[in-house]
């Protein structure tokens, strides 16, 4: 079975409203073997409306749509539903108690308006909204199906689990899955790991590759469909010819997240950690306090966007900072060894850059950061050029200081 989610609203299309609903409803589809290959957003606009269904019931044997089945005037969808189908809508007493106890349940009046939420295409069914006023239907006609749910997350989702799963499970039967396996990797960039899989991707059949690239890591879905067995058969024998190239880079798989491994490690060596920031004002010791039990390896972080600060709290000497500069490979070592220092921790990280918009140089960029960790035995600083706006600059400069506590912690 093949299906297309319809997103309505047109605060979705203004950005008014993230669409949340269409990535909750594809990994629903997918472990019941139920092929999503397009997803439509239009607006409340009944013409539109209608037209988007039409395109997609050419293309498609199930659709869902999420949105535009409220008590106002512009909720159109069942009515385009109806108009696509050439039937006319009519009361659903089933509907229509449900719409009446919410209001009763709630203990306010309900207005005439809401009496439109129990209206639906003539043949279709209704389907219970435990948490909101929306009935939301199933309408079946000539080998199509049209699900309609409503707009609101958390009632779409509610009624998703309790009607539309069981629904599509017994429409589809059990025989047949669509899985997927996310492969994480870091130290290694998303078009350098795409040249190491070239030939797997380009043959890729059953199971597909695909690299997904984030701020700070890339991750591989492998995709697998066929009967439960099948798949995780097939899933395993990719992700074994994967590990044979670029094993050395993967940290993780699906919900393996790096900041717990990060943690893990830390509480394992039974290792402290003090920090100190400077471009990321704070952003690594919210990362690394994220955690639970993050008492036990972090002790004490600094915020030190001045230079009084750096001396004052680090005892960073003025000299590095008059000769060097407070962004300087000099200046990250003397603060990664003076937070070390002054919270009496196994190690010491330190993070000084310029993260932009302004502030940069042909001799010091915009972009441009310096990363200390000091040890015991050694203090090791590296230079990091990142191209991007003030956040994402942040934001890879944590990812990177992370990352070199991992390869300190895999020594």
């Amino acid at each position: 079975m093949n299906a297309e989610l319809i997103m309505v609203g047109t605060e979705l299309l203004l950005g008014d409203i993230i669409d949340t609903n269409s990535a909750y409803l594809g990994k629903k589809l997918a472990p019941l073997g139920i092929n999503l290959y397009y997803k439509s957003t239009v607006g409340d606009n009944y013409e539109r409306l209608k037209e988007t269904i039409d395109i997609a019931l050419k293309r498609t044997d199930l659709i869902i749509t999420s949105g535009g089945i409220g008590p106002t005037l512009d909720d159109l969808t069942k009515e385009a539903i109806a108009a696509v189908f050439g039937v006319d809508m009519i009361i659903d007493e089933g509907a229509k108690a449900q719409v009446e106890d919410y209001f009763r349940r709630l203990g306010r009046p309900m207005s005439q308006n809401n009496l439109r939420q129990a209206m639906v295409p003539r043949g279709a069914q209704f389907i219970y909204n435990p948490v909101g006023s929306a009935p939301g239907i199933i309408f079946e006609q000539d080998e199509k199906v049209v699900i309609s749910l409503p707009g609101v997350p958390r009632e779409m989702e509610v009624m998703t689990e309790e009607t539309v799963v069981p629904y599509l499970t017994a429409k589809v039967g059990k025989g047949r899955i669509i899985k997927s396996r996310v492969l994480k990797f870091k130290g290694i960039g998303e078009s350098m790991l795409e040249t190491e899989l070239m030939d797997l991707i380009k043959g890729q059949t059953n199971p597909t590759i695909a690299p997904l690239a984030s701020v700070g890591e890339v991750r591989l879905r492998i995709t697998a469909s066929g009967s439960p067995d099948e798949v995780h058969v097939l899933i395993d024998e990719m992700e074994d010819k994967i590990r044979e190239r670029v094993g050395s880079f993967i940290y993780g798989i699906d919900e393996d997240n790096f900041l717990d491994l990060v943690a893990t490690r830390l509480k394992e060596e039974e290792l402290t950690i003090g920090v100190a920031e400077s471009c990321t004002g704070g952003l690594i010791s919210h990362m690394l306090t994220n955690i639970p039990g993050s008492s036990k390896y972090y002790k004490r972080g600094v915020v030190v966007y001045s230079n009084e600060a750096k001396m004052e709290l680090l005892k960073v000497p003025s000299k590095l900072l008059e000769e060097h500069g407070a962004v300087s490979r000099e200046v990250a070592i003397a603060m990664a060894t003076g937070i070390r220092e002054s919270s009496s921790t196994d190690l010491g990280l330190a993070v000084t850059g310029i993260a932009g918009p302004d502030g940069g140089s042909p001799e010091k960029p915009v972009g441009l950061v310096f990363i200390a960790l000091a040890t015991k035995e050694r203090v090791e600083c590296k230079r990091f050029t990142f191209p991007g706006d003030r956040l994402t600059n942040k934001t890879r400069t944590a990812m990177a200081a992370l990352d070199m506590i991992y390869e300190y912690l895999k020594e």
